[in-house]
C-alpha cells in the first residue's frame, strides 16, 4: 500500500486535533475492474476479501493474501501486525515468509498471488524475491489513501502531493516478467476499508489527541 498502512505514524503532532473526523461512510466510487481478469480471478478475490474481514475480526488491519496454483488455493494469510507486534507482517510478506519454507521455487513460480489490496513496496519486494510471476489485487492504494484521509484530521501540506508509487511501476522496474492484474471487485474492498479505518486504534488515538 505504498506504506499507507503506516501513514498515521508520519503525522506531525501539530496536525492532531480533537475534532470529530469526517465521516467515512460516504461511498467512494470504485474503479472499473481490470478487463484482463477472468471468472477465476473473481472467485479467488471473493475469498481474499473474506480473509481480509477475518483479519479485522482477529484484531488486525483488513488485508489478506492467497497463493493459488492450478485453480486451487494452496496457502492463505491475513495481516497480523497488531497481534504479532511485528510491523512487517503484512498479508503478503507473512504469506511469503511461510510459503517459501513450505514450497519449492518451481511451485511458487507457477502460482498467482491474490492480494485484497494493492501490495506496498515492501510486499512487492517479497513477491519478486519469491519468484511469483502473477499478481492480482482488489483495491488500489490510491483509493485506500482516500478512505484513510477521510478519517484523519487535515494535514498541512507544502504543495501538491507526489503520485503514489503503484505496484505495476515497481514490478516494471524490478522484474518486468511479473504480470499484474487489478483492480478487481474494488467496491467490495472499499466497503471493508470504510468500515474498518474509523475504528483503527492507532488512527483513533491520533484523531482524538489534543493539539500541541
Amino acid at each position: 500500500m505504498n506504506c499507507l498502512r503506516w501513514l498515521v505514524f508520519l503525522l506531525p503532532l501539530s496536525a492532531m486535533t480533537a475534532q470529530v473526523p469526517p465521516s467515512s461512510s460516504v461511498t467512494i466510487a470504485a474503479l472499473r475492474d481490470d478487463p484482463a481478469c477472468d471468472a477465476a480471478d473473481r472467485q479467488f478475490m471473493t475469498r481474499a476479501y473474506e480473509v481480509a474481514r477475518s483479519a479485522v475480526e482477529h484484531g488486525n488491519h483488513p488485508f489478506s493474501a492467497l497463493l493459488v496454483k492450478d485453480g486451487k488455493i494452496i496457502f492463505e494469510y491475513e495481516n497480523t501486525i497488531y497481534t504479532t507486534h511485528d510491523i512487517t507482517q503484512h498479508a503478503e510478506t507473512g504469506l511469503i515468509g511461510k510459503a517459501t519454507q513450505k514450497f519449492d521455487p518451481t511451485t511458487l513460480a507457477a502460482c498467482t498471488l491474490y492480494a485484497s489490496t494493492e501490495p506496498c513496496v515492501m510486499c512487492c519486494g517479497a513477491i519478486r524475491w519469491a519468484g511469483i510471476h502473477r499478481v492480482v489485487y482488489g483495491t488500489t492504494s490510491s483509493q485506500l489513501t482516500r478512505v484513510v484521509e477521510r478519517v484523519l484530521p487535515p494535514k498541512p501540506t507544502a504543495g501538491p502531493k507526489p503520485p503514489l508509487l503503484e505496484c505495476r511501476e515497481i514490478f516494471a522496474r524490478t522484474d518486468p516478467s511479473i504480470t499484474v492484474r487489478g483492480p478487481l471487485m474494488e467496491a467490495e474492498g472499499l466497503i471493508i476499508h470504510e468500515h474498518y479505518w474509523p475504528t483503527d486504534p492507532v488512527l483513533k488515538s491520533h484523531v482524538t489527541a489534543p493539539a500541541k
